[in-house]
């Protein structure tokens, strides 16, 4: 895709975090941090929510934070009135375990259709050091009024 902006210019993070409470997102510690023209980003603690007990960074946590990003981006460039958009499938490769500290994930669209799209999320830890990369195909569904 091309870097030109597909996200509204009036999304605002606050109102992103604000949506999230009281769901998933909130209890595992997942803040909205950073919004481009064409990419959305947010962080996730390395704690005891997210943890499995060998103490590294569970590979479900991996995943609820790229299907967090993946369907908020979707849901992002939807007229909500009319669609919505809902998780089809997702894959991720775990590259490098995390111990501690946060891991930041990045969302960027590589396709935009009417009846899907394909986000690609890359999470990597705070050196910046890929800790895993997932696809997430989200199917775009037309509201039943």
């Amino acid at each position: 895709m091309s870097k030109e902006r597909i996200f509204p210019e009036y999304v605002q993070l606050d109102a992103l975090n604000e949506m999230s409470k009281g769901s998933m997102v909130e209890y595992v510690g997942i803040e909205f941090t950073d919004i481009g023209p064409d990419y959305l980003e947010a962080k996730m603690p390395v704690d005891h929510r997210t943890k499995q007990p060998l103490g590294l960074l569970h590979g479900g946590a991996s995943v609820v934070l790229a299907e967090t990003l993946g369907s908020v981006g979707a849901t992002l460039l939807l007229d909500l009135g009319k669609q919505y958009a809902v998780g089809l499938e997702i894959n991720t490769n775990h590259i490098k375990s995390a111990k501690e500290g946060k891991v930041t994930g990045r969302a960027t669209p590589i396709h935009i259709g009417k009846g899907t799209h394909v986000w690609s999320i890359e999470s990597r830890n705070d050196n910046n050091e890929l800790v895993a990369i997932s696809r997430i195909t989200m199917a775009i569904l037309n509201n039943k009024n």
